[in-house]
């Protein structure tokens, strides 16, 4: 089954593609959904997406600064850019970072369906599964990726991905060899990293937007979602509890 990620910041967006579509006829599984490009960056290695469905304008990052950093770590994945704007500028920039489709909103369903139709074929007459190969990643080198992440967590485009290329080790290998040494995943390891600075500025009482910026998640919305998971309570809860005190 081939894994579809779409990523939008409108909700009703991103629920209209999820039905449109009988997945399982195209041999297609969706497996999350990302409402900005920061949160896809920093969730992308964890749901590993052969398919992308990118909306051009949003928040933070935008579809074509997210595809311009995607190409890059994810060399294979099949990237659909999805907007509202008939403008021949986006479009030359999507033919420049190599992206399969370019589509209009509102999505025809029957439009969709060809392009599915398209990509499906293509992945299975060309899609190979490259061997793990390189070499072996040892406690110190694990040791020297967690300083690493503790001196640049606040580099909001560092994920999994850009780790391995940087320290020249398969993802999916160092993924498991980081779980192995630490009991804590990759992604698990770097958002301590982030939360446990976010919980020192909000004791000075640091507004979320300039906390989330400083910590390397510059999306308010994920960055609340991941500090509420980490603590607990809410940020301005947190804030509130410490003013108070």
């Amino acid at each position: 089954m081939y894994r579809v990620m779409i990523i939008d910041d409108e909700t009703s967006a991103r629920r209209l593609l999820q039905v449109s579509v009988d997945w399982q006829s195209f041999d297609m599984e969706l497996v999350g959904e990302a409402a900005s490009g920061i949160e896809a960056i920093n969730i992308i290695d964890d749901l590993r997406p052969d398919i992308a469905f990118v909306d051009i304008s949003m928040p933070f990052m935008n579809g074509i600064e997210f595809t311009q950093i995607a190409k890059t770590r994810y060399r294979d994945l099949v990237i659909i850019i999805l907007t509202g704007f008939d403008d021949f500028e986006y479009a030359r920039q999507c033919i420049r970072l190599q992206v399969v489709e370019y589509m209009l909103k509102p999505i025809v369903r029957q439009e969709l369906t060809e392009v599915l139709t398209k990509i499906k074929e293509n992945l299975d007459k060309y899609n190979t599964r490259t061997q793990e190969i390189g070499p072996d990643i040892t406690p110190s080198v694990i040791g020297q990726i967690t300083q690493y992440l503790r001196e640049n967590f606040t580099d909001s485009s560092i994920n999994l991905t850009s780790v391995a290329q940087q320290f020249g080790f398969n993802p999916s290998y160092l993924s498991r060899k980081f779980k192995q040494e630490t009991g804590e995943s990759f992604v698990e390891f770097l958002i301590k990293c982030r939360m446990e600075r976010a919980i020192g500025l909000a004791r000075t009482s640091m507004k979320m937007f300039y906390t989330a910026n400083a910590v390397g998640i510059p999306d308010p919305n994920y960055f609340g979602r991941c500090f509420k998971k980490y603590s607990g309570i809410s940020y301005s809860e947190y804030v509130s509890s410490h003013t108070s005190q």
